[in-house]
């Protein structure tokens, strides 16, 4: 009986040990195809993808479960730059999920602001500053332009103001494929 138990003990073990092995390194190789894909995505945690944030459309887009073109703050840019990556076809925007709109910054009107920490609680990103029944303010560095803040004003004193284009903002526009070309890094498309 001793032996039958060590018997098992073992087996257990060996197998244990095989799952763990293999769960880290698979997860390692999945795990760098979403830094690669997130790293793609604008980082603006505006759940117009359909998921709560860019991580987690990330993940879907790696395990299949979402496509390339559902992200409106990152536009025909991420989209061909994640059909790039995956080796896919760049498809249009997804028009259900929004469309593209030039940079924007939240900004608070302070004199009508009543302080009441909706916007600080609706900001994905941390990029509002603010107390309870003080006066908020928003760091113009840290905004993506999501527009979160703005609907749950109760005094609507959020507009979104539109930055200046710059560097960190410009996007190349790619022209339109010819019928029939093959997407890729083939040498007909060098």
């Amino acid at each position: 009986m001793l032996n039958a138990v060590l018997a098992l003990g073992a087996l257990a073990a060996a197998f244990g040990t095989g799952l763990g092995y293999a769960a880290v390194r698979f997860r390692a190789q999945d795990d760098t195809v979403v830094e690669r894909i997130d790293a793609l995505l604008p980082q603006t945690q505006c759940a117009q993808c359909g998921y709560p944030g860019c991580r987690p459309y990330a993940q879907a887009i790696a395990a299949g479960e979402a496509d390339i073109n559902q992200c409106p703050p990152g536009g025909e840019a991420t989209i061909h730059a994640l059909a790039d990556l995956l080796d896919r076809e760049p498809r249009p925007l997804d028009p259900a999920r929004g469309e593209p709109a030039a940079p924007a910054v939240a900004v608070i009107d302070e004199a009508r602001c009543i302080g009441c920490t909706l916007c600080i609680q609706a900001c994905p990103v941390d990029a509002i500053l603010g107390a309870q029944r003080q006066m908020h303010t928003v760091i113009e560095s840290e905004c993506t332009g999501c527009e979160l803040c703005v609907a749950p004003c109760p005094v609507d004193c959020i507009d979104m103001v539109p930055t200046a284009t710059d560097i960190r903002h410009w996007q190349w526009s790619f022209p339109p494929r010819p019928v029939g070309e093959r997407h890729g890094n083939d040498e007909s498309s060098l």
